[in-house]
């Protein structure tokens, strides 16, 4: 499960920091940035939607309920600047690609119960917001042409950066509770 996992993370961070540098791909553009954020929020609270409905931990329950409230936040906060600067988000490979890895990541939650779903749940927030991080900081904002969509970018990067710390922190917790 670990392995698959760590797989998985590693192919999101990969298609996220080095899609851009590819042969024949180019840097997104900011309404490729803008669907591309979007797309991530969205999973994340998808995710953490089967959390609240499958996992009996009361810290899990907390953390899904942190994230849906988060990033239905930053959600929200990414359509009224895209709307304000007259972006409309757009899919591009990266996003397609993050859609991809959700649906394979919701059908592997949905298929565990109780502690081997919690596990792998944390586990794939850890990855899955490190991978963001590093797509914000290595992509995102490198790419970002507009100065307020790359100031929204970087502003939102203690907040990911504290979902990040937090998800470990749970890790940590559900690791020793064994």
């Amino acid at each position: 499960m670990r392995s698959s996992l760590f797989v998985s993370a590693l192919a999101v961070a990969t298609v996220l920091t080095l899609a851009p540098r590819g042969l024949h791909a180019q840097a997104p553009s900011d309404p490729q940035i803008a669907g591309v954020v979007q797309t991530a929020n969205k999973i994340d609270i998808d995710t953490a939607h089967i959390a609240l409905q499958k996992s009996k931990d009361a810290q899990v329950k907390e953390f899904a309920n942190q994230m849906i409230a988060d990033h239905t936040s930053l959600e929200k906060s990414v359509a009224d600047l895209a709307k304000k600067l007259n972006v409309t988000p757009q899919d591009s490979d990266i996003s397609k690609q993050l859609k991809q890895g959700a649906a394979d990541e919701a059908k592997k939650l949905k298929s565990l119960s109780g502690k081997a779903f919690d596990q792998e749940y944390v586990s794939h927030e850890v990855a899955y917001h490190q991978a963001v991080i590093d797509a914000a900081t290595k992509t995102l904002i490198p790419n970002a042409q507009n100065a307020e969509l790359k100031s929204a970018l970087q502003g939102a990067a203690p907040l990911l950066q504290g979902h990040l710390e937090h998800a470990q922190h749970l890790q940590q917790s559900l690791q020793g509770a064994q």
